[in-house]
């Protein structure tokens, strides 16, 4: 049995995880007092081909942490409609004087970048390990882990949880909201792409987002799930029928998708902490893919976490990380989970939501508040 002891131990190196401990080094951590902890190896999370969508405000991040560039496709515009009713609203980079509003890229290059940030800074990383108990106490955690097949325990001030799998089965179905929705996962290829033109598309079962990455696009199709088992039954040609029926001809035809995965989705937005213990990232809050902002709020949550515990690893500075990402967060919640919720059924509201396009794109302050919250969140 080892021991070993950190100021920082961070259970989850995906983005969030390895962002947090990298932010913490730069702002003037020791590097050897963070502990970085996680089941794959680098190489095996380089490997993962999921896309992501970043904002202006997470590149940001990731430059002053020294992981960007990285390979990705910028959008310079956002086309929002609604399927069978007037009314759109269109973002573009030129009315914020930006060279881009996002990027998309892969969950694998990105935390290819992110963990060689890491190893530059000399950060403790611990993988492949598993955390199999955290037992708090007065003056410290205590972690004891299984690292490929051995024992091992280490002590930290603080634990910072950024990926779930800590709370019981029962205690996460308690926090979750059920959407009644899953969301379909492709590559997926049209005949008249528009390059670096994302689309949120509001269909009567949930939103079909088309992000554009390389030469093609980064397909997020939220459907009831009696709709999906459909969908994931059909061949290739009859599912980007019925994509182009769902999203109409605004790219064209599609002509190819990639092998489809799906996921169920949920909300769950309780982050819930101790004295000594704080979630970040999806460990605090996992929402709804509407508008892509998953990721982006856990990397805010970062950089607030990591100026603060430079100033000192403790309870107090955990209780005021609480306070300072209250208002972002539930305004995010807020937002996506409304969103979700509308666009889970054929509600009422829905028949609004066309005039309300409408509206934010001829009233430039609306437009650009919604713009601010996708790039920046609330500040």
């Amino acid at each position: 049995m080892t021991d070993s002891t950190f100021d920082v131990a961070i259970c989850g190196a995906g983005p969030a995880g390895m962002a947090l401990a990298a932010l913490l080094a730069r702002r003037g951590m020791a590097a050897h007092r963070i502990a970085l902890i996680d089941a794959r190896t680098l190489e095996q999370a380089g490997k993962d081909p999921r896309s992501i969508a970043l904002s202006w405000g997470s590149r940001q991040i990731l430059e002053d942490i020294g992981a960007w560039p990285v390979a990705a496709t910028a959008i310079h515009q956002i086309h929002v409609s609604r399927r069978g009713q007037f009314g759109r609203s269109l973002i573009d980079r030129d009315e914020h004087k930006l060279p881009a509003l996002g990027y998309v890229t892969r969950y694998g290059d990105l935390v290819t970048a992110l963990g060689a940030a890491c190893e530059r800074a000399g950060i403790v990383m611990l993988r492949p390990a598993r955390v199999q108990a955290i037992n708090e106490g007065d003056d410290a955690v205590a972690l004891a882990l299984d690292a490929a097949g051995a024992a091992r325990s280490l002590q930290a001030a603080i634990v910072a949880q950024a990926e779930g799998g800590l709370f019981s089965d029962q205690e996460s179905k308690a926090r979750r909201h059920d959407y009644q929705q899953t969301a379909i996962i492709a590559q997926v290829r049209a005949s008249r792409p528009v390059e670096h033109r994302a689309y949120e598309r509001f269909t009567g079962q949930g939103p079909l987002a088309l992000l554009p990455q390389g030469d093609e696009y980064s397909l997020v199709w939220c459907v009831r799930p009696e709709s999906a088992a459909r969908l994931q039954g059909l061949d290739d040609e009859a599912f980007l029928a019925e994509l182009g029926a769902a999203f109409g001809d605004r790219v064209g035809r599609f002509t190819h998708a990639s092998p489809r995965l799906a996921f169920p989705l949920g909300l769950n937005a309780d982050p819930r902490g101790t004295a000594r213990t704080v979630a970040i990232g999806n460990a605090a809050q996992t929402l709804h893919p509407v508008a892509g902002q998953g990721l982006n709020l856990g990397l805010r949550d970062v950089t607030v976490l990591a100026r603060l515990l430079a100033q000192g690893a403790n309870p107090a500075m955990l209780a005021q990380f609480t306070e300072l990402r209250r208002q972002d967060r539930d305004t995010t919640v807020r937002l996506t989970d409304t969103m979700a919720r509308i666009f889970a059924n054929d509600s009422p509201a829905q028949a609004l939501l066309g005039l309300s396009l409408a509206a934010i794109d001829m009233i430039g302050p609306a437009r650009g508040v919604l713009a601010e919250l996708m790039m920046y969140g609330r500040r």
